[in-house]
């Protein structure tokens, strides 16, 4: 059996401790690609933002943004997917975060909206880095100062807002938050880091997505990959015929997985697709 499907997470998978991807992994991905094997960026992040690092490699395949909530063939540019957060669910979001007095940020595939200072100082931080570093991700960021341009907000991205990321460092607050977003029957919420809380609509998850692009391609879950780090991938490792967990990865993440491989500044990705993809 080959494997054709690999679906990698980004951060503290894909993308080492710098957030760059090693030339070593870039060449056994690229490998893999041209062998006709799908290599996935499978993500929590934007989808203009995968599809730049996608094009760092030189990947033509879909890509699985914003925890599964918006999958897109970049070479057709086919919206295979998109589940969204409408307008009264992202207020309702938007209204449990202002009780703790929280910034939230919301997601389309191309802009993200934060609120909150300490929010813009971090853009502004990210993007000097991005500068830095040669990134020329060209993901629009927007600062939205107050609930009522909240609501404008939300009316007029209702037909593209797909995900919600709350960040804050205090978590007994981040925990309040997400029990209360939790008892919302339509929401679907997960972490991707010890200071976030991430949002999308009910289903809504990595594995699902990877289900649905498995679907797409008619490949069976046995011959698929899926490699990542953190909680947001433990539904697509728990799904795939390999489920991998980086060194890195949390503990029960560790435990949920077939295979545990080396860390992110390790070239952990590289080694599972020698392994298992280029010299099996």
């Amino acid at each position: 059996m080959g494997y054709r499907l690999v679906c990698i997470d980004m951060d503290g998978t894909l993308l080492n401790s710098c957030k760059q991807i090693s030339k070593t992994t870039k060449a056994s991905l690229l490998k893999a690609h041209q062998r006709e094997v799908q290599i996935v960026i499978t993500t929590g992040r934007v989808y203009i933002d995968a599809a730049y690092y996608a094009s760092q490699i030189g990947l033509r395949s879909p890509i699985i943004a914003s925890n599964g909530a918006y999958i897109r063939d970049q070479q057709s540019q086919q919206l295979i997917y998109q589940s969204l957060l409408h307008e009264k669910l992202a207020l309702r979001i938007l209204d449990i975060c202002k009780r703790y007095h929280v910034s939230p940020n919301f997601h389309t595939p191309q802009q993200e909206y934060y609120g909150g200072i300490y929010l813009a100082i971090r853009w502004l931080v990210f993007c000097f880095r991005n500068w830095i570093t040669g990134n020329k991700s060209s993901v629009k960021r927007k600062y939205v100062p107050n609930y009522r341009q909240w609501r404008r907000v939300f009316a007029k991205e209702q037909d593209r807002m797909i995900k919600c990321i709350i960040i804050h460092f205090n978590k007994e607050k981040l925990a309040k938050i997400r029990n209360e977003l939790s008892r919302i029957a339509e929401l679907e919420v997960v972490s991707s880091a010890s200071n976030n809380i991430e949002v999308n609509y009910k289903g809504t998850s990595k594995g699902k997505g990877v289900e649905i692009l498995a679907r797409h391609y008619g490949i069976p879950r046995e011959e698929i990959i899926a490699i990542g780090d953190n909680e947001n991938d433990l539904s697509m490792i728990e799904y795939a015929g390999l489920g991998v967990a980086m060194g890195n990865a949390l503990d029960f993440v560790k435990e949920k997985a077939d295979y545990i491989t080396d860390t992110n500044d390790n070239d952990g990705v590289a080694k599972v697709i020698d392994k298992f993809v280029l010299n099996s």
